[in-house]
């Protein structure tokens, strides 16, 4: 009995033990031009996978008066840490990112306004905690009541890479990403110079006529 009762015991102790909490950078996000105020709204969130026996994934969204901050977490198993210490980010941007999705939170306003979107990133390529920031990655704007009849329209912005196929389209893919389905036709296609490794913003769109085969594109704005 008194075994029994020490192998219960030891076996909640084991479950109550906390798991590794692994943050990771936001390489890509898309999402409305514009919401509801008080209306959550959905985001796409590309971010490197971790290397470790992961549990479950925490976009962590957080907003304030000005901004929506994503801060993303994996919750991991203690057993499988330590293998990505040395790593920068720009390894990890390349390896097979998760394609997931985030929910924002309702947002104040009286009146049509802009908030920033913002992601957790670390500009100097560790994976220090001293190293973490905020990066704005585009706006969106929050009316009061249902807004102006408009296109949809998705703001997007992150790193990503640049691929021409043998009919001379181009696209774009959030980094770490792969297969068609990642892929985003260039509205400019003449616009190409620089786009690998760069960090893009822009939006998502359905232009008067399809590019390349595709209803929507991507129309590029700025590159970093």
């Amino acid at each position: 009995m008194r075994r029994l009762l020490f192998g219960v015991l030891f076996a909640f102790m084991v479950a109550c033990e906390p798991a590794a909490v692994m943050r990771t950078p936001v390489v890509w996000m898309d999402w409305p031009a514009q919401v509801i105020a008080e209306r959550q709204f959905t985001v796409r969130l590309v971010v490197p996978r971790r290397c470790a026996r992961i549990e479950s994934f925490n976009p962590s969204p957080h907003a304030d008066t000005s901004a929506v901050t994503f801060a993303p977490y994996f919750l991991a198993d203690r057993d499988g840490m330590g293998c990505v210490t040395a790593q920068s980010v720009d390894v990890l941007v390349d390896l097979n990112n998760l394609d997931t999705t985030g929910l924002a939170p309702g947002l104040a306003s009286d009146f049509a306004r802009t908030y920033e979107m913002r992601g957790a990133t670390q500009p100097s390529g560790t994976w220090s905690e001293l190293y973490w920031t905020a990066r704005a990655f585009g706006g969106v704007v929050v009316y009061p009541a249902v807004p102006p009849p408009s296109a949809p329209i998705r703001n997007a912005a992150g790193w990503v890479q640049l691929q021409v196929d043998t009919a001379g389209c181009a696209r774009i893919r959030p980094a770490g990403l792969y297969g068609r389905g990642a892929l985003m036709v260039l509205e400019d296609q003449a616009d190409t110079v620089g786009l690998s490794g760069a960090f893009v913003r822009g939006y998502l769109h359905y232009p008067a006529a399809p590019v390349c085969g595709e209803a929507q594109v991507f129309h590029l704005v700025t590159r970093e």
